[in-house]
């Protein structure tokens, strides 16, 4: 089988770690880079080997060979990008969240049904091998009916001077567990109740805590702060549990399950996510990146999460983020 020739669109720090993944995955072949900033552009291409560098993404998405590309820009350029990979006949791995708006996201899934190639947006916790197991428990009946959630990711506070005068947390971080609670409940969510603090003065708030409903009947609270110190001994502090009407499951990735003590303190290094092994870049990314990869080889559909669910997710943050400037309870559907 010929190796799939693949571009990433967007080479910031998640997509150096998209293409430390891809030179890994066996056949896939990366080829081609864009990315608007010049400089970076030359530096990760010159780090991987890439002659086919492109400021303008139109001029990699030209190029017949290519079968595949990763879109890991901003959020907000997501519908352009992904719509016209779609309608130049590439496969396209869309890094979540998949837009800023509903209107977006339902032009990019009509994109994807118009088109001959496969869509999927990468909700990495989906591949995350704890949140897989409680979901299969979930769907055998093992804890009865889901009736709460309670999940937590909190971040460290130096991410948010980089972050929080571009994006909301409520979407950036807010939209992996959101997904995940829609995944485990198999629901859809009917009110959204929002409140944020703000610690200090970036155009977004500091922390936010949001209240769900569901139209199974179950609800749920989730926090995230992006005010981790630095001497906090994990990068993320990232639970949930899930209580049914027959028993509970906790998903636990915060309380190291690699715990690393030097001279210099106390760490817990990635072990989940895209952890470095051997010079390869491995994780739940890997696994998302192989799967999709997996399926376009095949001519499979990918079904771990399809563009309509994506969406769902999204309709439900941008709700909890209507929530949060009213001040009142937001009800979907």
């Amino acid at each position: 089988m010929a190796s799939l020739k693949t571009g990433v669109i967007g080479v910031g720090w998640f997509g150096e770690i998209h293409c430390s993944v891809i030179v890994g995955v066996p056949g896939m072949e990366l080829v081609a880079l864009a990315d608007r900033d010049e400089a970076r552009l030359g530096e990760i291409g010159g780090q991987y080997g890439i002659a086919a560098l492109h400021t303008d993404y139109r001029d990699l998405l030209a190029d017949p060979a290519i079968d595949l590309v990763h879109i890991v820009t901003r959020w907000d350029s997501h519908a352009e990008i992904a719509i016209a990979a779609l309608k130049a006949g590439k496969h396209v791995l869309l890094e979540k969240p998949m837009a800023p708006t509903v209107a977006e996201c339902a032009e990019i899934c009509a994109a994807a049904k118009a088109a001959d190639s496969f869509l999927m947006v990468g909700h990495v916790c989906r591949f995350n091998p704890r949140c897989i197991a409680a979901q299969k428990e979930i769907a055998a009946g093992a804890i009865g009916r889901v009736v709460s959630l309670n999940g937590r990711r909190n971040v460290p506070a130096a991410w948010a001077e980089g972050a929080l005068d571009k994006v909301n947390p409520i979407s950036d971080t807010g939209i992996h567990d959101t997904d995940l609670m829609l995944w485990f409940t198999g629901s859809s969510v009917t009110s959204v109740y929002t409140q944020t603090v703000r610690v200090k003065d970036y155009a977004y708030p500091d922390m936010f805590q949001i209240m769900y409903r569901f139209d199974n009947g179950a609800s749920a609270i989730y926090e995230s702060a992006w005010l981790m110190p630095e001497s906090a001994p994990f990068i993320i502090d990232e639970r949930m549990s899930i209580i049914g009407s027959e028993g509970f499951i906790q998903v636990q990735d915060t309380f190291p399950n690699l715990g690393l003590c030097t001279a210099t303190g106390f760490t817990g290094p990635d072990t989940t996510y895209w952890p470095r092994v051997g010079g390869v870049t491995g994780g739940a990314l890997r696994d998302e990146v192989m799967y999709f990869a997996s399926c376009v080889a095949n001519g499979v559909t990918p079904s771990v999460i399809t563009p309509e669910q994506s969406m769902a997710a999204m309709q439900t943050v941008l709700a909890a983020q209507e929530s949060a400037e009213s001040g009142e309870i937001v009800r979907i559907g």
